[in-house]
């Protein structure tokens, strides 16, 4: 496709391509990138729309913070224009509320597919579904002045747009039972350490460091980088022996690939 094509922009999302490249952008930057319903729904759009040469897509923010979390309006009678307001879909069916949850969580769940990588670049407030946005990424390069909180608890809420799986397997059960229930910022220093980050830059390093690292994913050929993230993440689910025989399985197909054996 050609360098930059525009293939998205709606509702505070906006999707550009340049060659193996895309670059999902939060366009809100005056609200902090809050959060609403057409926002996720731009975001799982921007997932579908994806061309097939995209093998690494990088997610940011405008403005000083990466996303403020859920907008607020969400819980006003009125809610947001056009949408039932979180306290009447409370109030309906259990079946259609989770229905909804789940349409929801579609924005966050593209962002693992095996046959890209995601890299979210992440400066400023990163909170509640900001976090679980930052979360949904396989990588994360942060700027030094990065705030990530979950702050759903102290809402009477919980995490709930597919955030605990990641954060428990990056930080472990403990931590991140402390960071949910308290709701407390964790920094760059912290999040670097913990594993929550990749990398740590300064602010106005984020983006070259965003385009260093998607540089860098593409320098292996696509079919490996394929195979090997797809034995990394079902290495969470998978005994010693179990992966020991995935490990095999990928390996045997790649070398049938190089050898250009076909079955």
């Amino acid at each position: 496709m050609t360098s930059l094509d525009s293939v998205l922009d709606k509702d505070g999302v906006r999707l550009t391509v340049d060659d193996a490249v895309a670059t999902v952008t939060l366009t809100n930057p005056a609200k902090r990138n809050a959060q609403s319903p057409a926002l996720w729904r731009a975001l799982t759009e921007a997932g579908r729309a994806l061309p097939g040469s995209v093998r690494v897509v990088v997610l940011r923010g405008e403005g000083k913070s990466f996303s403020a979390g859920l907008d607020r309006q969400a819980f006003t009678p009125e809610g947001f224009d056009g949408e039932p307001s979180f306290l009447d879909m409370a109030r309906g069916p259990e079946a259609e509320l989770d229905a909804t949850i789940a349409e929801y969580q579609e924005a966050f769940t593209w962002w693992r597919r095996n046959d890209i990588v995601s890299i979210a670049a992440v400066q400023g407030h990163a909170i509640g579904a900001g976090f679980q946005l930052a979360l949904a990424c396989d990588l994360r390069i942060v700027a030094e002045d990065v705030q990530f909180a979950m702050r759903e608890t102290s809402l009477g809420l919980v995490p709930d747009l597919t955030g605990t799986h990641p954060l428990v397997n990056l930080v472990g059960y403990a931590r991140a039972l402390e960071i949910c229930a308290t709701g407390r910022f964790v920094h760059a220093e912290e999040a670097e350490r913990t594993g929550l980050a990749n990398l740590v830059v300064p602010v106005g390093e984020l983006d070259a460091a965003a385009r260093d690292l998607a540089g860098a994913l593409l320098a292996a050929p696509r079919d490996a980088v394929v195979e090997t993230k797809a034995l990394l993440s079902g290495a969470v689910s998978r005994g010693y022996e179990d992966q020991r025989v995935a490990e095999r399985a990928a390996q045997g197909r790649r070398l049938r690939d190089l050898a250009g054996i076909t079955d």
